[in-house]
């Protein structure tokens, strides 16, 4: 490159160099402005840019008259293809940028937006847009079904206090008054509504940690069949009073990383809800076993099985299967009494371990068949 194209090139670079600094002014100043007056900046800007460079060269002396005539006429047809361009361009964009402006204005009606044509971004975030009001339809639902859940809750447990209440009131006036004939069962049946109310309170605080996120787990290394073993043990008395058998199995050696005392209470959960559920001569069973990525336990009744429509409730605060809102009691075992609030625990316990809950129905029992899968 000799010294005049040296001089040539350094002219048109300065030239250039004036102008983009006065289109970043300008543009600064149409920072609010439509972005049709953007993209005609844009293009003025380039076109200028070379009228500017052939002009500061022409005066230097490197071109003759007629040459600088004919860029000059270039240059403006160039111009103005570029501005009619970027109008049509700006336009389109504007076109483009108000339908997304609709259909983020849909979100918060509820109605599922239309797909943009426009280009590969604005068709990429009216995907999102899609898939964002999908997502919020699902919260929707959901804080639908738990407000109902809420509601359903408070006029159960509203009902399933005042019935013992009226109990015991009347049993302590009967008492009070010298009318009981027998005093001492009396006692014992107060004792046992009172034991009642504060195992559904102590259910009622169980399922508020569990909600609120507070609850802790102290995951450890602990035998499966030890578990198992134990919430037999401990609800074998019901089963044997309602005339059940309880079975049970483990893959033996089998251990599981889960807090043992959430774990036996989720083992005995299950094992009162199939036993409340199984009619006399029937039979609950318990596996337990490894499977790919951590372990599952499982609980089979012989409950009868349970409505298709109603298999995604099962776990919601306060369900109980029926439309009787007094829960079925158990004189042989009072535990048997619940606010429908076990099944809700037995969810929260589980995904707290990073796990899940589901129930299907069994055909062959027929029955109920809930599983527990646990991670590694």
């Amino acid at each position: 490159m000799n010294a005049e194209q040296v001089e040539i090139l350094i002219v048109a670079l300065l030239a250039a160099v004036a102008v983009g600094a006065l289109g970043l002014l300008a543009g600064w100043l149409l920072r609010s402005a439509s972005v049709r007056w953007q993209l005609g900046l844009v293009a003025a800007v380039a076109v200028l840019s070379v009228l500017a460079g052939v002009l500061a060269v022409a005066q230097r002396m490197f071109l003759m008259r007629h040459d600088l005539e004919v860029v000059t006429l270039v240059t403006g047809a160039a111009a103005v293809s570029s501005f009619l361009v970027a109008y049509a361009l700006g336009a389109a964009l504007v076109r483009w940028s108000r339908g997304v402006q609709e259909e983020v204005r849909r979100i918060g009606t509820g109605v599922a937006p239309v797909p943009s044509t426009g280009p590969r971004e604005f068709q990429e975030l009216s995907a999102e847009l899609t898939a964002t009001v999908a997502r919020l339809e699902e919260s929707r639902a959901r804080e639908a079904r738990l407000e109902g859940s809420r509601r359903e809750l408070i006029s159960w447990v509203s009902h399933d206090l005042r019935t013992p209440l009226a109990g015991m009131r009347a049993m302590t006036e009967a008492l009070e008054d010298g009318m009981a004939a027998d005093p001492q069962r009396y006692h014992r049946q107060i004792r046992a509504e009172v034991d009642r109310m504060v195992r559904m309170v102590d259910d009622l605080f169980e399922l508020s940690r569990l909600h609120a996120g507070v609850f802790r787990i102290d995951p450890q290394e602990v035998a499966l069949g030890d578990l198992v073993s134990e919430a037999i043990a401990g609800a074998d008395p019901v089963a044997r009073a309602r005339g059940v058998r309880l079975d049970g199995s483990v893959d033996r050696g089998l251990q599981v990383h889960a807090d043992p005392q959430g774990l036996s209470r989720v083992l005995a959960n299950l094992l009162m809800n199939g036993i409340r559920h199984t009619p006399g001569d029937g039979r609950v069973e318990v596996t337990g076993r490894a499977v790919a990525g951590g372990v599952e336990l499982s609980v089979t009744d012989g409950c009868g099985g349970i409505r298709e429509e109603d298999l995604s409730r099962v776990f919601d605060v306060a369900w109980r299967g029926g439309t009787a809102r007094t829960p079925e009691h158990d004189p042989a075992d009072d535990r048997t009494a619940r606010a429908g609030l076990g099944l809700a625990i037995v969810k929260g316990i589980v995904e707290a371990h990073r796990g899940v809950v589901e129930v299907v129905n069994e055909p062959t029992v027929p029955g109920c068949r809930f599983l527990v899968r646990l991670p590694d």
